[in-house]
């Protein structure tokens, strides 16, 4: 998403990871709600955590939330003190060095945003460019995935910001990120002609971490990761009910 320029038991976490991965195998019928301009609550998956949270034009998170283990990028081996999440930093310091060892310096454009930085980051884009056309490709406050602290905006180190080029997954290291990012636990939330199913335009520079065992089965998957995470969101409360 543009920008403007768990904490459970190792064997609850085990126990969530093996049932995320049934739920995906047993392919529930159950589909996300139609993306429509509401604010019900999400539901935070796992508690305290939300790393599986489904959060899109719908759903969204308290004023208030926010992740329990927030570090800056540098421990990745970003220039850069924005912040992620500490759990997903030996998969984005992976992912980086992976890219690199290819030829392609990734730059990190933006990551944790608490709901006011939200709040003015999608006013930047109605001021911009009108509210209608924000609501294509900027959240509203508590809907940005980047509240989770395991979303981030990459671009290539030296070059624009991805939003302003007419594909970024079309440059070297775009196109190296869309082939390889769930190798890392890294998944697009917003493919390409998938409006519908995810609430935003396409933007190929926004990734999300879910870590690489549910990256893996979304990969392998045929629906976007909201559809996916869905099932995740809606089988794991019930199972693992804290």
């Amino acid at each position: 998403m543009r920008a403007r320029s768990w904490t459970h038991r190792a064997g609850a976490v085990r126990t969530l990871r093996t049932v995320a991965c049934l739920a995906l195998l047993a392919g529930a019928a159950a589909a996300p709600p139609p993306c429509a301009y509401e604010d019900r609550p999400a539901t935070v998956v796992p508690p305290d955590d939300g790393r599986w949270t489904v959060l899109d034009t719908v759903f969204r998170l308290p004023g208030d939330w926010r992740p329990p283990d927030l570090v800056a990028a540098r421990r990745a081996g970003f220039a850069d003190d924005r912040f992620v999440r500490a759990v997903m930093v030996p998969d984005l310091r992976a992912l980086r060095e992976a890219a690199a060892a290819a030829g392609h310096s990734l730059a990190l454009w933006s990551a944790f945003r608490s709901y006011d930085y939200q709040r003015r980051t999608f006013a930047y884009w109605v001021e911009r460019d009108g509210r209608r056309a924000a609501l294509r490709t900027s959240a509203r406050p508590g809907h940005s995935e980047h509240q989770l602290g395991t979303a981030v905006d990459l671009g290539t180190t030296g070059g624009p910001a991805p939003w302003d080029q007419r594909d970024w997954a079309d440059t070297p290291a775009g196109a190296w990120v869309a082939a390889n990012a769930w190798r890392f636990g890294f998944v697009m939330s917003y493919p390409e002609h998938a409006r519908d199913k995810t609430c935003y335009a396409y933007e190929p520079w926004h990734w999300r971490w879910v870590g690489r065992a549910l990256a893996a089965q979304i990969h392998a998957d045929t629906r976007t990761p909201r559809e996916v995470l869905w099932e995740v969101d809606h089988e794991l409360p019930q199972r693992d009910a804290p």
